[in-house]
C-alpha cells in the first residue's frame, strides 16, 4: 500500500490543467480535453500498456515487455526516452517512482470504465438502461491492429467478459419480459462468437420466454447445422433438453430431434 500512496504521490506534484482521455477499444486514441492528440506508437505502446494494469508495475517489467528485442540496457534506455517523450506530450499521462511505474489517476481509459459497467450489470440489481445496453452492444475489440505478445491475454480477457455479460444480460432482460432488447442482445453475443452455444441458448430462451417456439425451433436448427459442418458435433445434452422441454407433448414431427 506504501507504493501506491508514492505513485499517488508522485501524481500530486504536477497537476494536470487539462482532461486526458484513452481510448484502447477499437483503436489506440489520446483526446486532450475532448482534441485528439497525436503520440507516437512507441509512446501509444507504453501508454496502453500501463493504462491495461490493474496496479503500478516496475521499470524492468515494462521495460522487458515492451523491448523484448533490445538487451537490458538499451531497453531501459528506450524505456527513459519513451518515458520523458510521454511526459512532454501536454498530457499528465504517467506517474513514476524510481522502481515503479503506473498511469496517472485522472486519466480515463475506456477499458477501465466498461468494465465497471459490465460489474454492475453482472451484478443484476436491476435492468439495464437502454445507455448501458448500447454501450456494452456496440464494445469494440481491444486495440484490434496490434499484435503485440503482450496484448493476447488481455484482449481474450475483454472479449470473454464482454461475452458473458452479454449473455447475463440477454437474461436479466428476459427474465424482465423486455423481450426485443433481449433479442437485441442476444444476436449481438451470436455475433461475436458464432459457434459459442451459449449464446445461442440464451437467445433461444428468449424466444421460448415469448411463447415463439417457431422462432427458437428455427434458430436452433440453424446452429445444428452450423456446428455439424464446423465442428463434426451436436448441441450439448443441456441445449438438447431445453428444446424437448419446450415441444414435450407439441404436435410436430420435429420433437424426437431434441429426445
Amino acid at each position: 500500500m506504501r507504493l501506491i500512496a508514492d505513485i499517488a504521490d508522485a501524481a500530486t506534484g504536477s497537476s494536470a490543467a487539462s482532461q486526458c482521455t484513452i481510448g484502447l477499444l477499437g483503436g489506440f486514441e489520446l483526446r486532450r480535453d475532448g482534441v485528439i492528440v497525436s503520440l507516437a506508437p512507441t509512446l501509444q505502446r507504453v501508454v496502453a500498456f500501463l493504462a491495461l494494469q490493474r496496479r503500478p508495475v516496475t521499470r524492468v517489467y515494462v521495460a522487458g515487455t515492451l523491448w523484448t528485442d533490445s538487451d537490458e540496457r538499451h531497453a531501459h534506455a528506450s524505456l527513459r526516452s519513451a518515458l520523458w517523450r510521454v511526459q512532454h506530450s501536454g498530457c499528465h499521462l504517467v506517474t513514476a517512482t524510481p522502481t515503479h511505474l503506473a498511469l496517472a489517476p485522472a486519466v480515463d481509459v475506456d477499458v477501465r470504465s466498461v468494465s465497471r459497467l459490465i460489474c454492475r450489470l453482472r451484478e443484476g440489481h436491476a435492468p439495464p438502461s437502454r445507455g448501458e445496453i448500447d454501450d456494452l452492444r456496440d464494445m469494440a475489440e481491444l486495440l484490434p491492429d496490434w499484435y503485440d505478445e503482450w496484448l493476447e491475454v488481455e484482449r481474450e480477457r475483454v472479449r470473454q467478459l464482454t461475452l458473458h455479460s452479454l449473455e447475463a444480460v440477454c437474461r436479466q432482460l428476459t427474465r424482465a419480459r423486455r423481450f426485443s432488447e433481449a433479442i437485441d442482445v442476444g444476436l449481438s453475443a451470436v455475433a461475436a462468437e458464432r459457434l459459442r452455444e451459449s449464446s445461442h441458448r440464451a437467445l433461444i430462451e428468449v424466444h421460448l420466454a415469448e411463447g415463439n417456439l417457431s422462432e427458437a425451433l428455427r434458430h436452433y436448427d440453424s446452429y445444428r447445422t452450423l456446428v455439424a459442418t464446423r465442428l463434426g458435433a451436436r448441441p450439448s445434452p443441456e441445449f438438447r433438453a431445453l428444446l424437448a422441454d419446450a415441444f414435450r407433448g407439441q404436435p410436430t414431427e420435429h420433437s424426437r430431434i431434441y429426445q
